[in-house]
């Protein structure tokens, strides 16, 4: 039986070919697809917008800079509340209102050293600049946070008749140190040269002028409770709380100066002698790099020690450092023993006294002070503290202790010099009839959020900083409350009360 015998399969080449093609098209869309995704991913700023998201450097640097301004800004009027309500709120009670601020401050030196790096060239830039972004904007999201609550604890629309009297009764308590810190910087004037005091210069009349302020908005306090304006009696009130409390840091300042010029006239001669004993032991030495340090050191200490008449105390000791620093370098020698611990604690005196004067200054005068000058002076805290450091694991060298706090005096220095240049170029705040001027300068009046051509405002419109960070430090308006009036011209709860 004969089977049916099938032909051969021929392939044909079309089968082949197109298949290939399909494959071949569905991976080259594929890849397209990719690349397009890859592409909008690093593109987009928004959910289906087209706009690049990689910002210039320079307006990052821009951002940078004004959220750490911004932030610092609203750590230190956060840090004043506290202070104003601390005899009224149990610490319990504040306690997550405090833990907020000092995580903020944590993540400003954060901010702050990303930015002395930037400022000195160590890292990437880009890196840098959104590091401080994101600090900033975690300090001030936490502040925010936190600022409905601390409304809450306060309730100054409900106690701002218990707060007012607080806060009158606080202004009157630092008024009563005008005259003693008044007596106190003529004393300086007679003791020492101008250096010696200079950054005390002017604290007594600025104190003042911020207790002139706060007597005024404090008065107009009393006159909107009374005329039943709640919301307006706060904000005077607020800002009131917050001159009293600079008018008691400028004070403050000149009491402890006054302490650290003493302090250091009695250290001064202890460190004549120590200088001098090591000039003695280089001079038995041979090499050049040795007897340039000699070179320096002999004339400077034959001007320090034949001084004649008022002398800078802190300043002869900033130079003994620096003479024995130069022999240190010249001789390749480490300061050790209780040299180096004599030596240490006169730097720490030093660093301390120009640390804490030039945080003083930015405090109060923050309204016009930049990111230079606040930058310089957190790197500056923060050698200082590594330089204190010496009581808790791990206990620095006495030589790296010493280095750090040379570094925090200079740091401290840079920061005021810039601090001081910034406001000079912001310019005087003391225009004709603007009595709030002082106030917009230390950063207690806030400018308004918003002005246009049509509506240019005037500075303080944006009423008193308050507890919170950049979404909340401005709440209570300010509106005509701080705005200059011409004469004969007062408020309507003052044309009654006449």
């Amino acid at each position: 039986m004969f089977g049916v015998v099938s032909a051969p399969q021929q392939t044909s080449t079309g089968d082949l070919v197109l298949p290939l093609i399909a494959g071949v098209t569905a991976v080259a869309v594929a890849v397209y697809a990719s690349v397009r995704r890859r592409l909008r991913a690093r593109t987009r700023t928004t959910p289906g917008g087209a706009s690049p998201t990689v910002v210039p450097l320079d307006e990052l640097d821009r951002r940078a800079q004004h959220s750490l301004i911004e932030t610092d800004d609203c750590i230190r009027a956060s840090r004043e509340e506290l202070r104003c309500a601390t005899e009224q709120l149990a610490d319990e009670a504040i306690r997550a209102c405090t833990e907020a601020v000092e995580f903020a401050a944590a993540e400003l030196t954060q901010a702050f050293g990303a930015r002395q790096r930037f400022d000195d060239g160590a890292g990437e830039a880009r890196v840098l600049l959104t590091e401080i972004l994101g600090r900033c904007g975690a300090a001030g999201r936490r502040l925010d946070a936190e600022a409905p609550g601390w409304d809450q604890l306060r309730a100054l629309e409900r106690t701002a008749g218990e707060a007012l009297a607080h806060a009158e009764a606080r202004s009157r308590e630092v008024a009563a140190r005008i005259p003693e810190s008044a007596a106190t910087t003529a004393g300086l004037r007679e003791r020492y040269a101008l250096p010696a005091y200079l950054p005390v210069v002017g604290h007594d009349e600025q104190a003042k002028e911020r207790l002139a302020f706060a007597t005024t908005v404090l008065g107009r306090a009393r006159q909107a409770m009374d005329a039943g304006r709640t919301d307006d009696a706060v904000a005077l009130l607020r800002a009131g709380e917050a001159a009293v409390e600079q008018a008691a840091v400028l004070l403050d300042g000149i009491a402890r100066l006054a302490a650290d010029l003493a302090t250091a006239t009695d250290a001064l001669p202890g460190a004549l002698t120590g200088i001098e004993t090591a000039l003695t032991r280089a001079r038995g030495l041979l090499g050049t790099q040795t007897a340039r340090a000699i070179a320096h050191g002999e004339p400077v200490m034959a001007e320090v020690r034949g001084a004649h008449g008022p002398r800078d105390p802190v300043g002869a000791l900033r130079r003994i450092e620096q003479v024995a620093l130069g022999l240190d370098r010249a001789l390749h020698q480490v300061p050790g023993g209780s040299e180096a611990l004599a030596r240490l604690e006169r730097a720490l005196l030093v660093a301390r006294g120009a640390v804490g004067a030039t945080a003083d200054y930015v405090t109060t005068h923050r309204g016009a002070v930049g990111c230079e000058a606040r930058t310089r002076l957190a790197e500056a805290e923060r050698r200082l503290r590594a330089a204190e450091n010496t009581d808790a694991p791990p206990v620095p060298a006495p030589a790296d202790a010493l280095a750090d706090a040379r570094e925090a005096d200079s740091l401290a220095r840079q920061a005021r010099q810039s601090a001081e240049r910034d406001v000079r170029a912001h310019g005087t705040p003391y225009g004709e009839g603007d009595w709030a001027g002082g106030a917009v300068l230390g950063g207690i009046l806030l400018d308004a959020p918003h002005r246009t051509a049509d509506r240019p405002g005037h500075p303080g419109d944006g009423g008193p900083a308050s507890y919170g960070g950049p979404g909340t430090r401005g709440r209570r308006d300010g509106g005509e409350l701080f705005r200059p009036r011409p004469p004969q011209s007062p408020l309507p709860d003052e044309t009654k009360a006449s």
